[in-house]
């Protein structure tokens, strides 16, 4: 695996962060494959029950790289329409799946954003369960600025976290949007005056998550994501089978007896 990210894992807590600072953490294809793969990873590591995805250097994220946008010429090369734009089509499933390996990892997943989120980098911080941010940081939909329709998730995860004007004229105009406003819009929880009070508080509360029960925590990771995409009584239905399948956990008994006992529960992964 190269180094495209850099990894830390402690108290249940995984830190995950770009780490291409000289590239602006922009990604280059094999930058996005590994992204997958850690998410698909840290899903089943027992030893992780949160997620952090922070930034190194400068930017949190660029999103993709000129040299990947520009290595897009390559399939000019096939002679047959058809099968030109097939590859495509190929090349941007690959990358849609890249990011919604964040929304499949079994963990919540916390960004912690700080200066830029450029293009891509949006597409991956709207997949993210939680967004908090910094002051100085900033979100553009850029692609608009480079005359494509942007293509891997952020005009279909943006409208349904903020209002859908607002997700109109981020993505007609490419403006910035920065951290006060981010959080007054709902795209961040809060906005924080700089990345060290940042990444103290969304460590906090990364802690807090993996003091609760494991299970419970990956059920309603799916139960929201399953809402988001239904309707109240489909999801409703999915609910009291969901339960039906989950409910009577060892875990319920370990909450109740610890309430009880007036101590912290403690559960296995």
């Amino acid at each position: 695996m190269s180094k495209a990210f850099a990894l830390h894992i402690e108290n249940y807590v995984a830190t995950l962060s770009f780490n291409r600072p000289d590239k602006a953490n922009s990604l280059n294809e094999a930058a996005w494959a590994e992204m997958k793969q850690h998410f698909e990873e840290l899903s089943d590591n027992p030893e992780v029950r949160v997620i952090i995805l922070a930034g190194e250097g400068k930017h949190w994220c660029a999103g993709i790289d000129l040299e990947t946008l520009m290595g897009l010429a390559q399939f000019q090369s096939i002679e047959c329409e058809g099968r030109k734009r097939e590859s495509v089509r190929k090349f941007i499933f690959f990358l849609q799946d890249c990011i919604t390996a964040i929304e499949r990892c079994r963990k919540p997943v916390l960004a912690a954003i700080h200066n830029g989120c450029i293009g891509g980098g949006v597409d991956i911080a709207t997949a993210c369960d939680i967004r908090y941010c910094t002051q100085d940081a900033y979100f553009t939909v850029k692609e608009v600025d480079l005359g494509l329709v942007a293509d891997i998730g952020t005009l279909q995860r943006l409208p349904k976290i903020v209002a859908p004007g607002i997700a109109y004229e981020m993505a007609y105009t490419g403006r910035k949007v920065y951290g006060p406003e981010a959080a007054s819009i709902g795209l961040t929880n809060r906005s924080f005056t700089d990345k060290d009070t940042m990444m103290a508080e969304v460590k906090k509360i990364a802690a807090t998550i993996a003091e609760k029960s494991p299970l419970v925590i990956r059920g309603t990771k799916e139960i929201i994501q399953y809402t988001r995409d239904h309707s109240v009584a489909e999801s409703l239905h999915y609910m009291a089978t969901y339960n039906a399948a989950f409910l009577l956990s060892n875990d319920l008994m370990e909450a109740f007896q610890a309430t009880m006992a007036r101590k912290k529960p403690v559960f296995g992964e």
